[in-house]
């Protein structure tokens, strides 16, 4: 398989450490007892912002890591590999 390309790899850092921080600010809310519309609303922010992360991969996995299999699998392998693994959760 091929390396991340360093434009995804770096858009993927961002979107990654951006996570991360609100991650840090839900645990901040819920120390301080912030009402539990505002944590469920932060909640579902970082619930989109790590689906947009994921689609971004895929896509990169799609493109790059499948065109150009290393495994010796055929397509039809390759999209059931990829289906599996995101449907793993």
């Amino acid at each position: 398989m091929q390396p991340v390309s360093g434009e995804v790899k770096a858009d993927l850092l961002v979107r990654l450490r951006r996570i991360e921080g609100q991650v840090r600010g839900v645990q901040r809310m819920l120390d301080a007892d912030r009402d539990c519309a505002e944590i469920l609303q932060q909640l579902s922010a970082v619930r989109s912002a790590l689906q947009n992360a994921v689609l971004l991969f895929a896509q990169h996995y799609a493109v790059q890591c499948m065109s150009d299999p290393q495994d010796g699998l055929t397509d039809e392998e390759l999209v059931e590999q990829l289906l599996t693994v995101l449907s793993k959760a």
